[in-house]
């Protein structure tokens, strides 16, 4: 008998936002995430990711603008990790996060390339690719954070597809 619990994957993730409105929009604008479900009573909105086999990717809780904001460093979440299948998908997601003036910065971790930002209310997320596994080589078991040179990784490894099964977006 294994111990532990043993998930095998994060399903989704949950984040406090001062405006609920103002929240949707950059999620479905820059992501280009669906509302699936909203909750009027508790002020919240599910979305999904549109090539993601899960009932919802993020849950938005409206808590107010009078809420105290994320404290930078504090205890808590630093930030969610979004997978992009290629590394051109990353180079788009670049543009996007700069347009909407929600880039802050990238770097290099060996296995994963990766591109950082924060939504609205301040909460950071990186959007990352992750090279093939079998080319990970010296990063196996390290994480640098090292520059990231997006021109030349995208060169290298431009079409190569890593995120695995990618469930085709349902229609109704």
């Amino acid at each position: 008998m294994e111990k532990g619990i043993g998930p095998v994957r994060l399903n989704h993730a949950v984040l406090y936002v001062a405006e609920l409105a103002r929240a949707e929009r950059f999620y479905t604008e820059v992501f280009g995430m669906v509302v699936v479900a909203r909750e009027p009573r508790a002020d919240a909105a599910f979305l999904r990711l549109p090539r993601s086999g899960n009932h919802h990717d993020l849950g938005l809780f409206g808590v107010g603008a009078s809420a105290p904001p994320k404290r930078r460093g504090g205890i808590g979440l630093y930030h969610l990790a979004w997978q992009v299948d290629t590394i051109d998908e990353l180079q788009q997601a670049r543009v996007a996060l700069a347009e909407a003036g929600a880039y802050s910065g990238e770097s290099s971790h060996g296995a994963t390339k990766s591109l950082y930002g924060a939504d609205p209310d301040g909460n950071e997320f990186e959007i990352m690719w992750m090279l093939p596994r079998e080319d990970w080589g010296a990063y196996e078991n390290t994480a640098p954070i090292d520059r990231l040179d997006l021109a030349a990784e995208v060169t290298r490894w431009t079409g190569i597809r890593t995120a695995g099964t990618i469930v085709a977006e349902v229609t109704r």
